[in-house]
């Protein structure tokens, strides 16, 4: 007896989101609210660093390309692993630059960037009052000096930081559309 096995999804099916902004956005937060909801494989990229990174910006010392380019790679491996498996997934990346996008973007058509934005000064406030975090307010300067913000023609979904995290993950699940919240076993987005 033969046993039908389902047929993997197109790579362009695979849904996968990268929550983007500077430190004290609320990357991790919304990430999370978003798996939970939708039941997506996540990873917080801060996770992924190398631990020469992890030490320069506890230090309040900025990254360089040079310095980023290891952790994007780890990035687009964790994409890439959560892709061949066939598996939805969310990861929390800063992506400032638009060349990093383009970079996380490239051979993954079914990828989406959500930008995490709002006001600096609400930024700052927020990394001053967190603890256990190897980024602090130090870097919040460098990181929006660094930060190219998506052009229009990138396709990436703005959410405004001071929004609830309910709120912003209505917002993010509403901007993918039911096709993309729906039909992988996940559950559907409640009334925004």
């Amino acid at each position: 007896m033969l046993i039908a096995m389902p047929t993997p999804r197109p790579a362009a099916e695979i849904p996968q989101l990268v929550i983007m902004g500077v430190a004290g956005a609320g990357k991790s937060t919304l990430m999370r609210a978003l798996a939970a909801r939708l039941g997506w494989a996540c990873q917080d990229g801060d996770d992924l660093h190398p631990a020469v990174n992890v030490a320069r910006m506890a230090r309040g010392e900025p990254l360089t390309d040079a310095d980023r380019a290891p952790w994007l790679a780890a990035v687009d491996a964790w994409l890439d692993a959560r892709r061949a498996e066939g598996e939805p997934a969310i990861i929390a990346c800063s992506a400032l630059k638009r060349a990093y996008r383009e970079g996380l973007r490239a051979g993954r058509p079914g990828l989406r960037f959500v930008w995490l934005t709002g006001d600096p000064q609400v930024l700052a406030q927020r990394l001053a009052d967190r603890t256990g975090h190897f980024a602090g307010p130090d870097l919040l300067t460098s990181q929006l000096a660094t930060l190219e913000p998506p052009g229009p023609d990138e396709g990436v979904i703005p959410v405004e930081i001071g929004l609830s995290t309910e709120a912003q993950t209505n917002r993010v699940i509403a901007a993918l559309g039911t096709g993309a919240a729906t039909g992988l076993g996940d559950r559907r987005p409640g009334p925004l």
